[in-house]
């Protein structure tokens, strides 16, 4: 899968970003993800990772993540993850306990909202 399919971007209402993560996602096409993060981080108050749609990320993605969150807190922004989380993206918030670092929300329109 390449980055474009592995990511994509969608702005919803004028101030929250949604950023949805689609099949395997992983160190080779980690990067566009990351930069769709830290682009939001700059752009709004309010960044949305639709995960739903990822069956496997991989600690690369992790990373990407949390920076995003530390970027976000930074200025003074949001960032939440909404699931439902497929069995392997679900494992690695568990395993790492990086769970408890992120809002998460169970699906899209609940995170568009909290």
């Amino acid at each position: 899968m390449t980055g474009e399919e592995a990511v994509g971007s969608t702005t919803a209402g004028g101030d929250v970003t949604v950023i949805g993560l689609h099949g395997d996602v992983d160190e080779e096409n980690a990067p566009l993800p990351a930069r769709a993060l830290a682009q939001a981080a700059e752009g709004g108050p309010r960044t949305v990772v639709d995960l739903s749609g990822a069956g496997f990320v991989d600690s690369s993605v992790l990373h990407a993540l949390l920076r995003a969150q530390r970027a976000h807190a930074a200025a003074g922004g949001a960032l939440v993850l909404a699931g439902p989380l497929h069995t392997e993206v679900r494992r690695l918030f568990g395993v790492t306990g990086a769970g408890t670092a992120f809002r998460m929300a169970d699906d899209l329109a609940t995170a568009l909202t909290c």
